[in-house]
């Protein structure tokens, strides 16, 4: 069977930051860090930190006073660092930046005088932390059916920011109902969002035109990662979210002429290769990866750690050569 990979695909620059900014606290400070929350939303990625010495919390209550500890990079509220601060904690901040990009922009929002509205999905990490960032009431929003529930004036002083893990696409029919309805609205510039995911959503897409069947290799819990699964159902052809290659059933891809490969932004290149490995015992595969974009994004370290040095070179690229 064909078998082609999607560009891009997996790490983006946040992700890539933040498993780094563990690795270098655990060589600079020794094992055990403390990581509250996993650091993102792949095992793979956790256990890999947790055999490193990593130990991974849901609460600072959890972690000894004084103790290294890591925020991940979906960020992190007012009151977590607050609760750093009183047991004294050594914090570096993984948070990626285009998600403190959001924080910043919600407070400049607030500070003018606009109530806030947040596009996102409810009990997302990145949402819990945005929410207790901005001063004052936080209005949720998940779909444009809401915007019509929202108990507001239509010429209320308005702004909205989105979860980075939502692209253009998703967030377009919801700013669109907003923008029908309220006339003294304000909110980013496309640009503002999450390149990331907005590139591997558009790659997912161009894949699915041309291949039978798409696998998207990711965790359950990564909201990327599910978001690409529904756009190869969207586009017409199944789609499979996996972690990893075991998981591959041979009934999904027997009739397929081509296979398309593609992985959430914190999805290891090791993952995809195991797929295709994978797919390689089922018979004969022909691999090759689709035309696309090249990202060279990178995000600076916290200071204390830019100079810290690593044990070795973890982060795999984005975009590693098909074997």
């Amino acid at each position: 069977m064909r078998v082609i990979l999607a560009q891009p695909r997996g790490f983006c620059a946040g992700v890539v930051r933040a498993i780094d900014i563990v690795e270098r606290a655990l060589h600079k400070h020794g094992a055990p860090v403390y990581v509250r929350h996993e650091i993102v939303h792949n095992r793979h990625v956790v256990d890999s930190l947790k055999q490193q010495g990593a130990r991974f919390v849901e609460e600072l209550s959890e972690v000894p006073p004084s103790a290294v500890t890591i925020f991940s990079a979906h960020g992190v509220g007012k009151t977590v660092e607050a609760q750093a601060r009183e047991r004294r904690l050594e914090v570096f901040d993984a948070t990626c930046p285009l998600v403190s990009k959001v924080h910043k922009q919600g407070k400049q929002y607030a500070a003018a005088g606009r109530r806030l509205i947040l596009i996102g999905h409810a009990g997302h990490p990145e949402v819990v932390g945005t929410m207790d960032q901005i001063p004052g009431e936080v209005l949720l929003v998940e779909s444009a059916a809401e915007v019509d529930m929202l108990d507001l004036p239509a010429d209320t002083p308005l702004a909205y920011v989105t979860q980075t893990t939502l692209s253009v696409d998703d967030t377009r029919a919801i700013i669109d109902a907003l923008k029908r309805r309220f006339s003294n609205l304000l909110g980013p510039n496309a640009g503002d969002i999450c390149y990331a995911t907005q590139n591997r959503q558009n790659a997912a897409r161009e894949l699915s035109r041309q291949v039978d069947v798409l696998l998207v290799v990711g965790s359950q819990n990564s909201s990327n990662a599910r978001r690409l699964c529904e756009i190869a159902k969207d586009s017409g052809i199944p789609g499979y979210l996996i972690a990893q290659g075991s998981e591959l059933r041979a009934e999904w891809v027997r009739n397929a002429a081509a296979v398309g490969i593609t992985a959430g932004a914190s999805t290891p290149e090791s993952m995809v290769q195991d797929v295709v490995d994978a797919l390689r015992k089922l018979g004969a595969v022909e691999l090759s990866v689709l035309p696309g974009l090249e990202e060279k994004v990178m995000f600076r370290l916290p200071s204390g750690l830019a100079d810290a040095g690593n044990p070795r070179d973890t982060n795999e690229p984005d975009h590693a050569a098909p074997r």
